[in-house]
Protein backbone atom coordinates (compact mmCIF):
# COMPACT_ATOMS: atom_id res chain seq x y z
CA UNK A 1 0.00 0.00 0.00
CA UNK A 2 1.28 3.48 -1.56
CA UNK A 3 1.74 6.16 1.27
CA UNK A 4 -1.49 8.62 1.36
CA UNK A 5 -1.76 12.29 2.60
CA UNK A 6 -2.58 12.54 6.31
CA UNK A 7 -2.53 16.16 6.54
CA UNK A 8 -1.87 19.24 3.75
CA UNK A 9 1.21 19.24 2.29
CA UNK A 10 2.14 22.96 3.03
CA UNK A 11 5.43 25.68 3.30
CA UNK A 12 5.84 29.33 4.02
CA UNK A 13 8.82 30.22 3.22
CA UNK A 14 9.96 34.57 3.94
CA UNK A 15 13.17 35.50 2.17
CA UNK A 16 14.04 39.28 2.52
CA UNK A 17 16.87 40.85 0.97
CA UNK A 18 18.30 44.52 0.67
CA UNK A 19 16.03 44.02 -3.43
CA UNK A 20 13.27 41.83 -2.03
CA UNK A 21 10.84 41.09 0.61
CA UNK A 22 9.00 38.10 -0.22
CA UNK A 23 6.69 35.85 1.93
CA UNK A 24 5.30 32.89 0.37
CA UNK A 25 2.65 30.03 1.62
CA UNK A 26 1.51 26.98 -0.60
CA UNK A 27 -0.55 24.15 0.27
CA UNK A 28 0.26 21.53 -2.18
CA UNK A 29 -3.57 19.92 -1.31
CA UNK A 30 -5.60 22.67 -1.91
CA UNK A 31 -8.14 23.93 -3.79
CA UNK A 32 -6.86 26.76 -5.78
CA UNK A 33 -7.20 29.57 -3.59
CA UNK A 34 -5.24 32.67 -4.08
CA UNK A 35 -3.92 35.91 -2.59
CA UNK A 36 -1.35 37.39 -5.27
CA UNK A 37 0.50 40.68 -4.95
CA UNK A 38 3.93 41.29 -6.48
CA UNK A 39 3.50 44.49 -7.88
CA UNK A 40 3.50 43.20 -11.28
CA UNK A 41 -0.12 43.05 -12.75
CA UNK A 42 0.53 40.04 -15.23
CA UNK A 43 3.20 38.46 -12.81
CA UNK A 44 -0.31 38.41 -10.57
CA UNK A 45 -2.32 36.93 -13.30
CA UNK A 46 0.23 34.40 -14.19
CA UNK A 47 0.75 33.30 -10.68
CA UNK A 48 -3.10 33.54 -9.94
CA UNK A 49 -3.76 30.85 -12.88
CA UNK A 50 -1.04 28.97 -11.47
CA UNK A 51 -2.93 28.60 -8.34
CA UNK A 52 -6.19 27.69 -9.82
CA UNK A 53 -5.66 25.17 -12.41
CA UNK A 54 -2.96 22.91 -9.61
CA UNK A 55 -5.43 22.98 -6.69
CA UNK A 56 -2.42 24.75 -5.17
CA UNK A 57 -3.54 27.29 -2.08
CA UNK A 58 -0.82 29.98 -2.38
CA UNK A 59 -0.20 32.90 -1.01
CA UNK A 60 2.26 35.12 -2.25
CA UNK A 61 3.31 38.69 -1.25
CA UNK A 62 5.87 41.00 -2.73
CA UNK A 63 7.83 43.80 -2.32
CA UNK A 64 10.85 44.64 -4.53
CA UNK A 65 12.55 47.03 -5.90
CA UNK A 66 10.32 47.58 -8.91
CA UNK A 67 11.94 51.77 -9.32
CA UNK A 68 14.76 49.67 -10.76
CA UNK A 69 12.96 47.02 -12.81
CA UNK A 70 11.19 43.71 -12.29
CA UNK A 71 13.89 41.30 -11.99
CA UNK A 72 14.64 41.25 -9.04
CA UNK A 73 10.89 40.43 -7.50
CA UNK A 74 10.13 38.45 -10.40
CA UNK A 75 13.47 36.11 -9.85
CA UNK A 76 13.08 35.95 -6.09
CA UNK A 77 9.51 35.00 -6.39
CA UNK A 78 10.67 32.05 -8.29
CA UNK A 79 13.82 31.06 -5.45
CA UNK A 80 10.52 31.55 -2.50
CA UNK A 81 7.91 29.37 -4.43
CA UNK A 82 10.46 26.82 -5.41
CA UNK A 83 11.62 26.92 -2.15
CA UNK A 84 8.12 26.13 -1.10
CA UNK A 85 7.52 23.15 -3.33
CA UNK A 86 10.30 21.69 -2.25
CA UNK A 87 9.98 21.95 1.66
CA UNK A 88 5.87 21.11 0.75
CA UNK A 89 6.47 17.93 -1.09
CA UNK A 90 8.11 16.32 1.59
CA UNK A 91 10.11 13.25 1.33
CA UNK A 92 8.33 12.35 -1.69
CA UNK A 93 7.21 9.02 -0.21
CA UNK A 94 4.25 7.94 -2.58
CA UNK A 95 4.24 10.49 -4.98
CA UNK A 96 4.14 9.97 -8.52
CA UNK A 97 7.46 11.94 -9.07
CA UNK A 98 7.01 12.62 -12.72
CA UNK A 99 4.21 15.13 -13.98
CA UNK A 100 3.35 16.42 -18.04
CA UNK A 101 0.81 18.48 -19.30
CA UNK A 102 0.02 19.44 -23.38
CA UNK A 103 -1.96 22.71 -22.90
CA UNK A 104 -3.96 24.52 -25.25
CA UNK A 105 -4.49 28.57 -24.74
CA UNK A 106 -6.43 29.32 -28.37
CA UNK A 107 -3.43 29.41 -31.09
CA UNK A 108 -0.82 28.85 -28.51
CA UNK A 109 -0.22 24.85 -27.33
CA UNK A 110 2.80 24.10 -24.61
CA UNK A 111 4.05 21.26 -23.22
CA UNK A 112 5.55 20.90 -19.45
CA UNK A 113 7.15 18.43 -18.21
CA UNK A 114 7.92 18.06 -14.31
CA UNK A 115 10.65 15.33 -12.51
CA UNK A 116 11.16 15.60 -9.00
CA UNK A 117 14.15 14.24 -8.98
CA UNK A 118 16.17 16.26 -6.70
CA UNK A 119 17.92 17.55 -9.15
CA UNK A 120 18.11 20.89 -10.66
CA UNK A 121 17.38 21.41 -14.33
CA UNK A 122 15.32 23.52 -16.89
CA UNK A 123 15.03 23.04 -20.53
CA UNK A 124 13.29 26.45 -21.93
CA UNK A 125 14.26 27.87 -25.31
CA UNK A 126 11.47 29.87 -26.22
CA UNK A 127 12.10 33.30 -27.81
CA UNK A 128 9.95 35.71 -27.33
CA UNK A 129 8.62 38.51 -30.16
CA UNK A 130 7.37 41.13 -27.79
CA UNK A 131 9.76 42.75 -25.62
CA UNK A 132 6.67 43.20 -22.77
CA UNK A 133 3.29 41.49 -21.76
CA UNK A 134 1.59 44.60 -19.48
CA UNK A 135 4.45 45.15 -16.83
CA UNK A 136 6.11 41.92 -17.27
CA UNK A 137 9.69 42.12 -19.25
CA UNK A 138 9.32 39.00 -21.34
CA UNK A 139 13.24 37.80 -20.33
CA UNK A 140 11.82 37.80 -17.01
CA UNK A 141 9.49 34.53 -17.50
CA UNK A 142 12.79 32.21 -17.75
CA UNK A 143 14.34 33.61 -15.09
CA UNK A 144 11.46 32.92 -13.23
CA UNK A 145 11.60 29.59 -14.11
CA UNK A 146 14.77 28.67 -14.24
CA UNK A 147 14.72 30.12 -10.63
CA UNK A 148 11.91 27.69 -9.24
CA UNK A 149 13.67 24.51 -11.02
CA UNK A 150 16.49 25.13 -9.11
CA UNK A 151 15.17 25.77 -5.90
CA UNK A 152 12.43 23.07 -5.96
CA UNK A 153 15.61 21.00 -7.28
CA UNK A 154 13.48 19.28 -10.31
CA UNK A 155 13.81 19.04 -13.62
CA UNK A 156 11.19 21.25 -15.65
CA UNK A 157 11.17 21.48 -19.14
CA UNK A 158 8.97 24.05 -21.16
CA UNK A 159 8.29 23.83 -25.20
CA UNK A 160 5.74 25.66 -27.23
CA UNK A 161 4.99 23.52 -29.87
CA UNK A 162 2.38 26.54 -31.35
CA UNK A 163 3.27 29.40 -31.09
CA UNK A 164 1.19 32.59 -31.11
CA UNK A 165 0.04 35.96 -28.64
CA UNK A 166 2.88 36.59 -25.99
CA UNK A 167 -0.29 36.81 -23.28
CA UNK A 168 -1.63 33.26 -24.59
CA UNK A 169 1.71 31.34 -24.69
CA UNK A 170 2.99 32.41 -21.41
CA UNK A 171 -0.64 31.36 -19.39
CA UNK A 172 -0.62 28.14 -20.88
CA UNK A 173 3.39 27.87 -19.59
CA UNK A 174 1.81 28.70 -16.28
CA UNK A 175 -1.21 26.58 -16.09
CA UNK A 176 0.62 23.56 -18.32
CA UNK A 177 3.58 24.18 -15.19
CA UNK A 178 0.35 23.78 -12.73
CA UNK A 179 -0.82 20.73 -14.23
CA UNK A 180 2.53 19.06 -14.41
CA UNK A 181 3.32 19.67 -11.19
CA UNK A 182 0.00 18.83 -10.01
CA UNK A 183 0.61 15.25 -11.49
CA UNK A 184 4.01 14.86 -10.04
CA UNK A 185 2.99 15.48 -6.51
CA UNK A 186 -0.45 13.61 -6.48
CA UNK A 187 -0.37 10.36 -4.72
CA UNK A 188 0.24 6.89 -5.96
CA UNK A 189 -1.42 3.93 -4.18
CA UNK A 190 1.16 1.46 -5.85
CA UNK A 191 4.42 3.43 -4.91
CA UNK A 192 6.03 2.26 -1.56
CA UNK A 193 8.86 4.34 -0.34
CA UNK A 194 9.81 6.60 -2.89
CA UNK A 195 9.58 5.79 -7.07
CA UNK A 196 13.67 5.46 -7.29
CA UNK A 197 15.81 2.63 -7.67
CA UNK A 198 18.14 4.49 -5.50
CA UNK A 199 15.42 4.52 -2.51
CA UNK A 200 15.60 8.16 -2.40
CA UNK A 201 15.10 11.46 -4.31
Amino acid sequence: MGVQANAPRSAQITRNTKETQICVGLTLDGTGRSKIDTGIGFFDHMLEGFSRHGFFDLDCQVKGDLQVDGHHSVEDTGIVLGTAIREAVGDKAGICRYGHFILPMDEALVLCAVDLCGRPYLNYDYRYQVPMIGGLDTELVHEFFYAVSYSAMMNLHIQVLSDGNAHHVTEAMFKAFAKALDMATSYDPRVTGVLSTKEVL
